[in-house]
């Protein structure tokens, strides 16, 4: 495939070199995580294969009518419209950095509405459902212990599991009970600790750090572990949350039902929504704003079970 431009020839390798560059960018700019990276290359990589197998050999043949025909090849292949929505913003993101370096000379993405859909309310678990999960690791074993200040950690801050996952023992002021944590896009926030996750936390790094520290040859600064003293990362975070829930609650619940849990019983405690947002290190307030929608519904539950003529 080749794509014109000005005169000259935009060809594939050029246009994978791009891609490279672009996702620099992003990465530089917007402190973007190796996850959001990898979707990104992943989404652009299916929409230049899908342009080069419709014959296009120019960047003008690159127009709105082709890119709803990729919408429909995705809808076709059972993506779900979320995830087309997210392809399509990868699309348009891709496009408008082509056009701002006059690769193209406009952006043919540019007008293109992503699809809309209902947003789904969070996963959120009862302060008792919560209670049961934290009270799930075996404390009387070194690794029990780690995955209890692991999850009180995650209840008590509300932060997201990447943010869990390179945590290091500089940013915790057990002390003061707070820890400094890195967000998307570099920015910094502190995140607040209750006095039973700095117990735990304490336990932790007393009885089974220290254990563990050397297995890896070098030790990592990071607060969590591996048993073989490698950092977790987000996926054993993960897996370790799942390993809980089904032991305790029978069903799976992902690190993110935390931090929504966590936000969702601050609102219901009285905590204002502005003080949520700046907890969990949304950038904007709409972020924030379902969990009020999340609240009605508990609320609206609670009346139609407790009102009698509900």
């Amino acid at each position: 495939m080749s794509w014109s431009h000005s005169g000259s020839v935009l060809d594939t390798d050029t246009l994978v070199t791009e891609l490279h560059a672009f996702l620099e960018q992003i990465r530089l700019t917007k402190g973007a995580s190796v996850h959001t990276l990898r979707a990104y290359a992943r989404d652009l990589q299916d929409f230049i294969s899908f342009v080069s197998s419709q014959g296009v050999k120019k960047a003008t043949d690159v127009s709105p009518s082709l890119i709803r025909r990729y919408l429909g090849d995705l809808y076709a292949k059972g993506y779900q419209r979320r995830s087309c929505a997210r392809k399509l913003s990868s699309v348009r993101s891709f496009l408008k950095y082509l056009a701002l370096k006059g690769l193209l000379a406009t952006n043919p993405a540019v007008d293109l509405r992503l699809p809309r859909f209902p947003r789904p309310l969070p996963t959120v678990l009862s302060p008792q459902q919560v209670q049961r999960l934290l009270e799930g690791p075996k404390v009387t074993t070194l690794r029990g212990v780690r995955d209890r200040a692991l999850l009180e950690l995650l209840y008590s801050s509300g932060i997201r599991v990447s943010e869990a996952s390179s945590l290091s023992l500089s940013d915790l002021n057990l002390q003061e009970g707070v820890a400094l944590i890195k967000g998307k896009g570099g920015k910094e926030r502190l995140a607040f600790l209750h006095q039973q996750a700095c117990y735990w936390i304490r336990r932790y790094l007393d009885e089974v750090r220290p254990r563990w520290l050397y297995r890896s040859g070098s030790p990592p600064q990071a607060l969590f572990l591996s048993q073989k003293g490698t950092p977790l990362t987000s996926r054993q975070i993960h897996r370790i949350v799942q390993f809980y829930a089904m032991k305790t609650l029978a069903r799976p619940v992902s690190p993110h039902a935390l931090r929504h849990s966590f936000a969702t019983h601050l609102l219901e405690g009285g905590a204002d929504l502005r003080i949520i947002q700046e907890l969990l290190g949304h950038a904007s307030l709409s972020s924030t704003q379902i969990y009020t929608r999340l609240t009605k519904t508990h609320l609206k539950r609670i009346y139609d079970k407790a009102h009698p003529r509900a």
